[in-house]
């Protein structure tokens, strides 16, 4: 060919070819080495598919992680810590005497200081660690030598909602993404029929609302899908369609409708997640029934879990722990439980009536909790799964009123068990009275920084760009709880 003729025309040799092609054949390479994760594609335009991978497909962590997945037992409304895992014989010694001639009393949320109130129920040790644990966990109080037991957690808020919010998104501020959003942008999910992130909605949304559980900033396809055990775990979950084959028609009209407008739009998130949604949620219609039918599960383990039990919020919530075990076995990467809808009893708030509202709380999670971690273990599940308990603050040792605790954002305790976490473990300490911290204080972003640790996600490096910085769970703050991991 002519020397003068435009390159496009020009006949290359095979060092020329190699030179200009390089970085394309890298590409093709790189593709097939990563070809076992990607979603089948029936084109390479099929950019649904694509989307989906992006947002949802498994993603390798920052280095070996010791957990794969994490149920995070949510106590809504602040359990008492001197009445649970943090028992306190001063309180027994000093009980109806003022409290401000004792300590310093901080103004609490509803400025109705009674008297120093000891616990109604008594402690006792447990397993080889010798942990305490109140008479109100029973069967929890079996499992001690599994558990990490922090003492010594603080908030920033002695209010629910922003206590909650704090608790779920690392700010005090509505609209952060939760932690169980953060954790799918981080690793993504294992199971393409099944959403990433799920809630199991035990009849009490939290204060602060659905906004516990969203994406915030992050895509749609990280916020949480709230779930019920029972027959209809999800609204529409069952066809409505009479004739065979309509919905299959029905997607790939919209598929091929939501592609025309994708390439116009040039990559509208909102738009992308609209699409793997309700893609996904086509896909929930075969795998939800199944995931919430029980008929496979041996008598023996339905009354591990309490499903035999006569009281319906032990079996309500034994219903919610048996589901998260299924939903793990299905690689579910984080899985949330609310508390049981108790009527009468205001989660475990007792600002009145503590001894009767604590119990009645107790009794519906005690064998549930105890049943989950048993049956995670038998399973070989407990050595990759971390279950997480905790409520957004703790209570007062000094009474609101005559027989109630108010908040105490200054102390609670919380308790971690499974991968990685060194069982029979009691870290951190309240002072006598189980009021401030007085040893090892553990903050909400400590928490979320040793969760994302066991995952094998390095906190500081789990960022979004947003409004022109990079965000992050543990916003500038936290440090990973080194002590009670093995």
């Amino acid at each position: 060919m002519s020397k003068h003729l435009p390159p496009y025309q020009k006949q290359l040799s095979r060092r020329e070819m190699l030179g200009i092609c390089k970085c394309g054949f890298g590409s093709l390479a790189m593709v097939s080495l990563f070809g076992s994760l990607l979603p089948s594609c029936s084109s390479s335009s099929d950019k649904s598919a694509l989307v989906d991978y992006l947002s949802r497909g498994p993603k390798a962590p920052g280095f070996l992680p010791r957990a794969k997945n994490i149920i995070f037992l949510y106590m809504d409304g602040g359990v008492s810590q001197v009445d649970s895992f943090d028992p306190k014989p001063r309180l027994e010694k000093e009980n109806g005497e003022d409290p401000s001639s004792k300590f310093k009393v901080d103004a609490t949320q509803f400025a109705n200081v009674g008297k120093i109130l000891k616990s109604p129920w008594s402690f006792k040790k447990y397993g080889e660690s010798g942990m305490e644990v109140s008479e109100l966990f029973p069967h929890i109080a079996t499992c001690v030598d599994d558990l990490a037991l922090i003492r010594s957690m603080v908030s920033n808020f002695p209010e629910h909602t922003n206590a909650n919010y704090f608790l779920h998104t690392g700010s005090g501020l509505q609209g952060r993404p939760s932690m169980g959003a953060w954790m799918n942008y981080g690793l993504g999910s294992e199971n393409n029929t099944l959403p990433g992130y799920v809630v199991l909605d035990g009849g009490l949304i939290p204060p602060g609302g659905l906004d516990n559980f969203k994406n915030g900033f992050l895509p749609a396809t990280y916020q949480a899908s709230i779930l019920r055990a029972g027959a209809e775990p999800i609204a529409n979950i069952k066809p409505i369609d009479s004739i065979a084959g309509i919905q299959d028609e029905k997607l790939a009209f919209l598929k091929k409708r939501d592609k025309h407008l994708l390439s116009s739009l040039e990559g509208a998130d909102e738009m992308e997640s609209a699409i793997s949604n309700y893609e996904l949620a086509y896909k929930m219609q075969s795998s939800i029934p199944e995931l919430t039918e029980f008929k496979s599960e041996s008598e023996a383990t339905k009354k591990l879990y309490g499903l035999d039990s006569d009281n319906p919020h032990t079996k309500s919530y034994a219903a919610q722990c048996l589901l998260a075990r299924r939903l793990v076995e299905r690689g579910v990467r984080f899985i949330e439980l609310t508390c049981p809808s108790i009527g009468g009893f205001d989660r475990w708030d007792q600002h009145a009536n503590l001894k009767t509202g604590h119990e009645s709380n107790a009794q519906a999670i005690d064998q549930p909790i105890a049943g989950l971690l048993k049956d995670l273990k038998m399973r070989g599940l407990l050595e990759e799964t971390l279950v997480v308990w905790s409520g957004e603050f703790g209570r007062t040792p000094f009474a609101q009123g005559q027989d109630g605790r108010d908040h105490n954002p200054s102390a609670f305790s919380m308790w971690m068990a499974g991968a990685g976490i060194k069982g029979g473990t009691i870290y951190g300490a309240t002072d006598e009275y189980g009021y401030r911290v007085v040893d090892k204080p553990v903050t909400i972003h400590d928490l979320h920084a040793t969760m994302l640790y066991l995952l094998g996600i390095d906190h500081k490096q789990l960022t979004f760009r947003f409004g022109g910085r990079d965000f992050r769970l543990t916003d500038v703050h936290g440090n990973v709880v080194k002590d009670i991991i093995s």
